[in-house]
């Protein structure tokens, strides 16, 4: 049974009252059934398996997640996963592993062997122009366009839309439904092309991207790291290019150092791209339009 926000609580409380092996859920709304839900408890529980828990931490829910320890029998078997080991972590696994054995793999940020790995170093009022070139070079690949903010995600994919690219969004101020629906989309391929916020590059069950476009440069090494990390998966091949601007490049050369190496240049001629620019022009102008008139509500 898989339990989060976002969801009818009465048809989750249905579920859980036929007593399921396996509960899936965020630390929120297993708090909200804990409390609310009659008869629901977690006496039984042998396993607790806390996956992602830097990031479950990083978003505040410490507090749920102690309460959630305190009600569980102390005789069950845990498992804690995290990619980073921070303070917060450290204090988590204190509070609820008993003599744990730890694996730990190598710290140092890597990345596939056959991940591709380039940069665009263009001007930032030409960006959207980019976008749209470096998509058409790649027509008929799945590719994952990665950005900084929710409304960043609503206006590129509308800006793509309005090209004729078959794109969708996905960001953190969608309904959980929504944010479903536009993950099926991607999978099935109905929508090949998925704008996304950081929501999308960890935890989400993804088997095939051919590209990922870092459009927005993270300022978190580690952030690039999970982002890329959508393709190239299992052995397959896959690339990812960063949009560098003007104003990136402090990042982006911070990125370099972790990485330990310099990313060659993806190809591309400027006189070609410009081409589109009178198209991508108005394509901004109506994104910017259907922004207002939704006032950035869903795609």
């Amino acid at each position: 049974v898989c339990i989060v926000g976002g969801v009818d609580m009465m048809s989750q409380a249905v579920a859980l009252a036929k007593k399921p092996h396996v509960v899936i859920a965020t630390p929120g709304r297993l708090v909200d059934h804990l409390e609310n839900t009659k008869g629901f408890n977690l006496n039984t529980v042998k396993f607790l398996v806390l996956d992602e828990a830097d990031r479950m931490l990083s978003m505040d829910f410490e507090e749920e997640i102690n309460k959630i320890l305190q009600v569980i029998p102390r005789d069950r078997r845990t498992l804690l996963f995290s990619a980073t080991m921070t303070s917060k972590v450290v204090k988590l696994q204190r509070a609820s592993l008993t003599n744990p054995i730890k694996v730990e793999v190598s710290s140092k940020f890597s990345t596939p062997v056959s991940l591709v790995q380039q940069y665009l170093f263009i001007p930032a009022k030409y960006k959207d122009c980019y976008l749209a070139y470096v998509l058409n070079e790649f027509a008929g690949q799945t590719a994952l366009v990665f950005v900084s903010t929710c409304n960043a995600a609503q206006r590129v994919a509308l800006l793509l839309r309005n090209l004729g690219f078959q794109a969708i969004c996905l960001h953190g101020q969608m309904s959980q439904p929504k944010r479903l629906g536009a993950l099926n989309k991607f999978k099935s391929g109905a929508r090949p092309i998925l704008v996304a916020t950081d929501v999308a590059s960890r935890g989400l069950d993804i088997p095939s991207v051919d590209l990922v476009l870092n459009f927005d440069i993270p300022s978190h090494g580690k952030d690039y790291i999970h982002r890329v990390g959508r393709t190239a998966r299992a052995g397959r091949s896959g690339r990812s290019i960063a949009f560098v601007t003007q104003y990136d490049v402090e990042v982006y050369q911070r990125l370099e150092a972790m990485l330990g190496k310099q990313l060659p240049a993806y190809p591309c001629e400027e006189d070609m791209v410009l081409v589109m620019l009178e198209r991508v022009s108005e394509a901004q102008r109506l994104a910017n339009r259907e922004m207002r008139e939704a006032g950035a509500g869903g795609a």
